[in-house]
């Protein structure tokens, strides 16, 4: 995966907490730390957008069209 340099600007009590957080091994230094933060929130911003979206869902709609066929396909899977 290839990087690129992004410079930003933070509160000055944030960094220090930051600065805190690799000083006790925490992270490797700050790009790591700042990193691992915004893709863990990317990640649950991308599943929070996945629930809301399911949450629109006709559940019995999505039932009968995963079932649909299964009682035919259920008489011809082999018997364990």
């Amino acid at each position: 995966m290839s990087t690129v340099k992004v410079a930003i600007t933070m509160d000055e009590d944030v960094v220090k907490h930051l600065d805190r957080l690799v000083k006790n091994h925490l992270f490797e230094n700050r790009s790591r730390a700042i990193q691992e933060a915004v893709s863990e929130k990317l990640a649950r911003l991308e599943y929070s957008s996945l629930a809301r979206e399911c949450k629109k869902m006709d559940r019995a709609f999505e039932r009968n069209m995963a079932e649909e066929g299964m009682s035919v396909e259920a008489k011809e899977w082999p018997k364990y």
